[in-house]
């Protein structure tokens, strides 16, 4: 029996259960063979099937991220997608192995930060973690990634400030950590209550590297 049809789409079913289900399985198993067989069905010309696979793939991701690391091409050819679900799919799908892959996935940095700027907020969310991960593997990566990432803290909305200072937080280091803290004491001013106590532990973070 092919793996495919264990999909949500296969099943009749509008939930995910069964692709969270589909996944744990496959990578727990390990099985690879499985596996390429969903991400071979990315590109499947119904979106319905594509949209499973994509789900499926991200939450192997979650579990163990090496199991998804091979088709890093695939999830940066889906974030041009016209069909948003693929798009924020695949960013996902890239947050989870941005560690194991920050050489090809820096290759696309401007790609990425141009779906950002006009892309959803889970779209976004996802962006800034995957571009903090992989500023932080290398240095020349880091300075040409910093700025955005910055420059993002000042002026995305408020209530967005602890969660992707938290995310960004990854990327600081001895050289820009004052100019970090600077911007997250600033925008303290725009939050109040449990908003203000997160952005603080990101500062108090932030100050000992």
């Amino acid at each position: 029996m092919s793996i495919l049809n264990r999909i949500a789409h296969f099943q009749n079913r509008r939930d995910e259960v069964p692709n969270q289900e589909l996944a744990r399985e496959l990578a727990e198993a390990d099985n690879r063979a499985g596996i390429r067989e969903i991400a071979e069905n990315l590109w499947n010309k119904d979106t319905n099937i594509s949209f499973d696979c994509i789900k499926v793939l991200y939450e192997i991701g979650y579990i163990n991220p090496e199991l998804i690391a091979e088709f890093v091409g695939d999830f940066l050819k889906l974030i041009k997608s016209r069909h948003n679900r693929l798009v924020w799919g695949a960013l996902l799908a890239l947050s989870t192995i941005a560690a194991l892959k920050p050489d090809e996935i820096y290759q696309h940095y401007e790609e990425i930060t141009k779906v950002m700027d006009k892309g959803s907020v889970i779209t976004v969310d996802n962006g800034v973690k995957i571009l903090a991960v992989v500023a932080s593997r290398n240095e020349t990566y880091g300075r040409e990634i910093f700025p955005y990432l910055l420059n993002h803290l000042k002026t995305c909305r408020p209530k967005d400030v602890p969660q992707h200072s938290e995310k960004t937080v990854a990327a600081v280091n001895a050289g820009n950590k004052s100019e970090f803290i600077a911007v997250l004491e600033k925008r303290t001013e725009d939050l109040q209550g449990a908003q203000v106590m997160r952005v603080k532990k990101v500062i108090r973070e932030a100050e000992k590297r």
